[in-house]
């Protein structure tokens, strides 16, 4: 049952088509235009972790809005978001939701997407479980920096059977269409078999457009669109708990990081060019190995993970981002990952479709950082870390 591990037991546990002329929602910063960063530096040179605020509570998840350059959100488990502005948490939360959510253990407020029109329409979207345990998507609008708690309108309502395993990521791809990720449903084992069934939503990544319908429109490109029984929302499946997961802006690649069982953690990846569809394995496999059966399963159609690491190294992947920024042109495309109960960093670049230029941060990124619980990217393209136990804000920058 694990995205986090029980150590914070009372808080997160082990644990319509756009068109071919429509922008790209999130461009990729351009390196020596408009970089508040710093001067943009030649090569790869060596990096470091820097601190930028503390005394945040349970914080899960870092997002920034398409076209804002004074403002980071940080989403608490508790049911708040914050503003971080000039470097000082604004005093009146931009959202509360305390009172309409269940938390503890893996459940709370846990991902927040704003609409790649955020700043002109106000809507943002969230992702929490709600007092029965159950999942809730759902949009909010928003003026200035307060967003108002009565403007809800629930979009998806997912059962839980156990209150472990609810995923909780959101973000907007290149396409203009909302990504979420669940888990399988909970306890250990996917004993519903929730990630290999196609007519649940548990256990899956689903596609969905927030402005073609109400409550949401279904993609026509969606791959079960037109198969009798089938969940249209699935863009892939197979999944056990994919806690967090991220699109490289230059590419469309949709990286994401699944929480493994007791043996394996995985970063897959949804390339572009396959259009979706793909099936990641659980619980026939937990990363690249059989796990039901333990031996000799039928992994015809899986997609194995491009990534893996075993316990030895960690328990608990936190899915990271693709750097894209403008201060560290060198490093582009390299996607920065990270492991809650170990503190493990590590990153890889993908050319030509295989992994290459492995390294490991561990001892200069994640020298202060605990527990890993998310990272996030400013309107630069910077990357950031957010250590879940200290309550701290991280970004990642050249060390010397």
């Amino acid at each position: 049952m694990r995205i986090l591990p029980a150590l914070l037991g009372l808080a997160l546990l082990a644990g319509c088509n756009k068109g071919e002329g429509d922008p790209d929602p999130n461009p990729t910063p351009t390196p020596g235009t408009t970089c508040t960063a710093g001067a943009p530096l030649d090569g790869t040179p060596p990096l470091t972790s820097q601190r930028v605020v503390a005394g945040l509570n349970a914080p899960v998840d870092i997002q920034t809005p398409r076209g804002d350059l004074n403002r980071i959100f940080i989403v608490e488990q508790g049911g708040r978001i914050l503003i971080l502005s000039h470097g000082a948490i604004v005093t009146t939360p931009f959202l509360n939701i305390s009172d309409r959510i269940s938390t503890g253990g893996e459940q709370g407020l846990l991902g927040l997407a704003f609409h790649p029109r955020f700043m002109e329409n106000g809507r943002f979207f969230v992702n929490y479980t709600d007092r029965s345990g159950d999942t809730h998507v759902a949009e909010f609008r928003s003026s200035g920096d307060l967003a108002d708690p009565s403007t809800e309108r629930t979009l998806l309502r997912v059962d839980q059977p156990f209150s472990n395993h609810n995923g909780g990521g959101l973000s907007f791809g290149n396409d203009g269409l909302l990504y979420i990720g669940l888990g399988d449903g909970g306890s250990a084992g996917d004993p519903q078999n929730n990630a290999q069934n196609l007519t649940t939503l548990l256990g899956k990544m689903l596609r969905i457009d927030v402005d073609a319908a109400q409550p949401y429109g279904v993609p026509g490109d969606n791959p079960f669109v037109g198969s009798p029984g089938l969940m249209r929302e699935i863009w892939a499946y197979g999944l056990r708990n994919p806690w967090r997961f991220a699109f490289d802006r230059a590419t469309g690649d949709l990286f994401i990081g699944d929480v493994g069982q007791g043996d394996r953690e995985e970063v897959d990846i949804g390339f572009q060019t396959r259009n979706g569809g793909e099936n990641y394995g659980w619980r026939i496999t937990e990363g690249s190995r059989c796990y039901n059966p333990a031996f000799n399963c039928g992994t015809a159609g899986i997609t194995f993970p491009v990534v893996e690491y075993d316990h030895n190294a960690g328990c608990s992947i936190t899915g990271g981002v693709v750097y894209r920024g403008c201060r560290l042109p060198g490093y582009a495309g390299t996607y920065f990952y990270g492991d809650f109960c170990s503190g493990l960093i590590r990153s890889f670049r993908v050319q030509n479709g295989q992994v290459t230029d492995q390294r490991d941060w561990t001892d200069t990124l994640g020298r202060n950082i605990d527990n890993i619980s998310g990272f996030g990217v400013d309107n630069d393209g910077e990357a950031y870390i957010l250590d879940y136990a200290d309550g701290e804000l991280y970004k990642i920058v050249p060390s010397t």
